[in-house]
Parts: structure tokens; C-alpha cells; sequence
């Protein structure tokens, strides 16, 4: 083999490994440049609204006209969800009442929120007994003599004497969902037997309805 013809095929020699390195970086290059045309397929799901939120629990108080309502956010914010209710007077209010009378008052006690009450009761305060005016009677037993009965419709919630309702925590049956209401009835009698010494004396008995969730 001539010298000519070794000089060419070492020259072939050299070239080859050239070409395929150049190949192969073309085609790299190639490969990058078309990346953003022609992906994979891709599939996604947003859940862009996850979110919750609290109920709220109200009570509201009134009385059987209608005209006179009490809610539990009426002393100055939910945050306390309590107030006093002046205005709705589960004994009446009489200042005339005589022997053998009865007073009977009604209220409805409802749910206004959103959320369902799980439990429901009735925490009364002691009955005290006060002068309604000048000049009262002498007797110191009014809380004793009442006879006081409390019906959430046809159930009885309590029956006896004002003064036997004591402090006790009584459970109303059938906690309201929210939006309902449930009627009660109050029934104050003073005794036939009462005579001139239980004049002008007044019996209070302070109420608390409570919703718990």
C-alpha cells in the first residue's frame, strides 16, 4: 500500500469519531430546542375552594303576641352570646293578683341559628320574696304558698311550690334544631287560703334558658 492511500485512511480514521461526537451533540441540542413543543400529555386538578366555617348557636325569647322578643345576642355581642331579658315576665307581672288566682303566661323559646342545640335546660335562682308596696303584710312564707307549674307543651317541666323549683338545673326534652321553637306555659297560683298578711308582698324568681351544641 502506497503511501498516499495510508494517508487517507487515517485521515478517515481521525474524521469518524468527529462526525459521531458532532451527531450526537446536534441532536441533543435538537432535543432541547423542541422540548417546549412537543411534551408529554399532562393532566391537573385545582381544588381552588376548600374552605369551612363555624355555625352559631341563638336563643330567642318571646312572648305569646309576639311583640316583645329577647335574643342571647341582645347584650352586646356573640362573643358572650348572653343577655337579660326585662321584659318578658314568666310570672305574670300582676300586682293585683287575690286568693284562688291564677296567672298563666306563655313564651316560645327558639333556635335562631344555624346550628342544632344538643342540649337544652332551665337554671332557676331561688325565689325571694320582697314587698310589692307599703304597707305589706307580715307573712315571710309567699315563695311557699305560690303553687307554680311550667309545661313545655304537654310536658310537665315542674309542678309544686315557687319555692320548691329551687336552684335545681332541669333538662327540657327535645333540644330544638335550629329553627324551631318550643312553646311553655307558666301557671302561678296563690292558695285560696291566703289571707290579709300575704298583701302587697312579691315572690322573684330569676330564669336561665341555655342551648348547648
Amino acid at each position: 500500500m502506497n503511501g498516499h492511500a495510508l494517508s487517507t485512511k487515517a485521515k478517515r480514521r481521525r474524521f469518524t469519531p468527529i462526525a459521531l461526537t458532532t451527531g450526537v451533540l446536534a441532536a441533543a441540542l435538537l432535543s432541547v430546542s423542541m422540548t417546549g413543543t412537543l411534551s408529554g400529555f399532562v393532566a391537573s386538578i385545582n381544588n381552588n375552594t376548600n374552605t369551612t366555617a363555624t355555625g352559631a348557636l341563638i336563643m330567642q325569647e318571646q312572648n305569646a303576641g309576639g311583640t316583645v322578643t329577647c335574643l342571647s345576642t341582645d347584650g352586646g355581642t356573640i362573643s358572650s352570646n348572653t343577655a337579660q331579658c326585662a321584659t318578658i315576665n314568666k310570672l305574670g307581672g300582676s300586682t293585683t293578683m287575690i286568693p284562688g288566682q291564677t296567672i298563666t303566661t306563655n313564651i316560645t323559646i327558639k333556635n335562631t341559628g344555624t346550628v342544632a342545640a344538643g342540649s337544652f335546660t332551665l337554671t332557676p335562682s331561688a325565689c325571694v320574696q320582697t314587698n310589692a308596696a307599703l304597707p305589706a303584710g307580715s307573712a315571710t312564707d309567699l315563695c311557699t304558698q305560690l303553687q307554680l307549674t311550667i309545661m313545655q307543651g304537654t310536658t310537665q317541666v315542674y309542678t309544686g311550690t315557687a319555692a320548691g323549683l329551687g336552684t335545681t338545673v332541669r333538662t327540657i326534652a327535645g333540644p330544638p334544631a335550629a329553627g324551631v321553637s318550643l312553646p311553655f306555659t307558666f301557671s302561678v297560683t296563690l292558695p285560696s287560703s291566703a289571707g290579709n298578711t300575704y298583701q302587697n308582698l312579691q315572690a322573684s324568681i330569676p330564669l336561665l334558658w341555655t342551648f348547648n351544641s
